[in-house]
């Protein structure tokens, strides 16, 4: 399994990078979410639990459980949970598509860019809802698809050609690109209230040029079709990436602006209506 292999590993090595490279989501995530002090609330795809804990220090009366296939990322989770004295906070590996949790045992359900992982999204959708008490909220964050204009897309450009292979962690990453496609999986899953927005956020990849570079380079997806490709072909790859990177140096590091969708969603009250 890719999340609890090699790539959740590399997650867990880099778990501060990536989440500056999310975090800028986290404002309006949590805004959508209004958890309660007395909430349940349900993290999908939690990884390392920034947004676990977050959660938890919102619901000081409730409970947080937080869900990811990775043992690694879970590890670091729980380890920051203890670090920060949060007893009302869960984590638990399980595949949020199939996993039996408590009907109607949660209040809200958030994720920030994970559900477009799903491999069977109706089904996975399904079992939120599932999961979610009547009128429930499901507050998420996905990718709004490729956009060659942006800034991640045109320091990245002379990559493109080599990526050619989506690496076993990205399977169904473009699942949730499609606006009618969203409605649709939330509707037939139970879900009405249906809201998509688009949120623009700051991306920190790195301190300069240099250590945004390394960080990529480092990624699964990267690593993945990079391998077997002729070292001095990588050393210019490197390169050029760098120069790009360049353009986007500031005092508070290399900063590119990324652009996310919203969803929020609450359970149907009366599942048949």
């Amino acid at each position: 399994m890719s999340w609890n292999g090699w790539e959740g590993e590399i997650w867990t090595r880099y778990a501060d990078r990536y989440n500056a490279m999310a975090e800028g989501f986290n404002e309006a995530l949590f805004a959508a979410a209004s958890i309660g002090a007395g909430d349940r609330v349900l993290d999908i795809g939690c990884g390392t639990g920034q947004t676990t804990l977050l959660a938890a220090e919102q619901a000081v009366r409730g409970q947080v459980v937080g869900v990811d296939l990775s043992d690694s990322m879970l590890a670091r989770a729980r380890a920051d949970a203890a670090e920060r004295g949060l007893a009302n906070v869960e984590f638990v590996r399980a595949d949020a598509q199939v996993h039996l949790f408590p009907e109607a045992g949660f209040d809200v359900a958030i994720s920030r860019s994970a559900l477009m992982l799903f491999a069977d999204p109706a089904a996975g959708f399904g079992n939120l809802a599932r999961s979610l008490r009547p009128g429930g909220r499901l507050v998420f964050t996905c990718p709004q698809g490729p956009d060659p204009d942006s800034d991640y897309s045109r320091v990245t450009a002379p990559l493109r050609p080599f990526l050619r292979r989506l690496s076993p962690a990205q399977q169904g990453i473009g699942s949730l690109n499609d606006l009618t496609r969203i409605r649709t999986l939330l509707s037939e899953a139970a879900f009405d209230e249906v809201s998509i927005v688009s949120v623009e956020a700051p991306i920190l990849l790195g301190r300069d040029a240099a250590d945004a570079t390394e960080f990529l380079f480092a990624t699964g997806p990267v690593r993945y079709n990079l391998e077997g490709v002729d070292q001095h072909v990588i050393d210019l790859l490197r390169s050029e990436v760098q120069a790009g990177f360049s353009r986007f140096e500031s005092s508070a590091g290399v900063r590119l602006r990324r652009t996310d969708r919203l969803v929020s969603a609450s359970r149907r009250r009366n599942p048949h209506g």
